[in-house]
């Protein structure tokens, strides 16, 4: 689902926000599992099946995290404990992102014929995985509690940021989840429509407006055909 959809800008958004509203003056952990199962909704609606990994990786990530907080800080269990969420997550960034071009590669060099498919690269796997990264460290350090799966997934999964970043520290973005003062006010929405419709004039009209200069050049780069275009056709193109 696009921030710039009918869909998220029509349904997805204004539901949300009003059953929020709602939650959120008594009945604030029901408030904070509308918002993770909305992102969940959020992430799946295009890919559904890319849900899976990102379950499979919230579950690792906070199994790992809750085993650092039962052993002593420092101590070279809970290293081992980090290295081995760093090296997991990295691993299956590496494998989505490089495995065709590490088998392509190989296949050159070394006159073998591996088969080996080019692999969807699951919706915004870096973001959120760096994220979860960012968690295990600061649980490594204590400079956050053991917070529960529920919040745990709302810090990993809170669509505004989910599939397009930016990468926030769990002790920035915690604290005010966890915070009493979760019922929004007028204040609250002003600015935040404000700056949402501010990117979102952005993207409709300055960044897809642009595509129609950068598009025609990167697909003749594309097609092999770059070294037609004059130079200032290929300057517009990649500014």
């Amino acid at each position: 689902m696009l921030f710039n959809s009918y869909e998220f800008l029509v349904i997805f958004l204004p539901l949300v926000l009003f059953v929020y509203w709602q939650l959120s003056t008594n009945h604030r952990r029901a408030a904070i599992g509308w918002i993770t199962l909305a992102s969940f909704f959020f992430y799946g609606w295009q890919t559904p099946y890319f849900l899976t990994l990102l379950v499979g990786s919230l579950i690792a990530n906070y199994t790992i995290s809750t085993a650092m907080s039962r052993v002593a800080c420092g101590g070279w269990l809970r290293r081992t404990l980090l290295l081995l969420g760093v090296v997991v997550n990295l691993g299956v960034i590496g494998y989505f992102k490089y495995s065709f071009f590490v088998v392509e590669n190989v296949n050159f060099l070394v006159g073998t014929a591996f088969k080996w498919h080019q692999l969807i690269l699951p919706t915004g796997i870096s973001f959120y995985t760096f994220q979860q990264i960012a968690y295990l460290v600061d649980r490594y350090r204590d400079e956050i509690e053991n917070y529960s799966f529920l919040d745990y997934c709302l810090f990993v999964t809170f669509f505004p940021q989910l599939i397009a970043g930016p990468i926030v520290h769990p002790k920035e973005m915690l604290p005010q989840f966890m915070s009493g003062e979760t019922h929004p006010k007028a204040s609250h929405f002003a600015v935040g429509l404000t700056i949402f419709f501010i990117g979102l004039f952005k993207k409709t009209f300055i960044a897809d407006g642009l595509i129609t200069l950068s598009g025609p050049v990167f697909d003749a780069a594309q097609q092999g055909h770059g070294s037609n275009l004059r130079f200032i056709r290929l300057f517009g193109g990649m500014s």
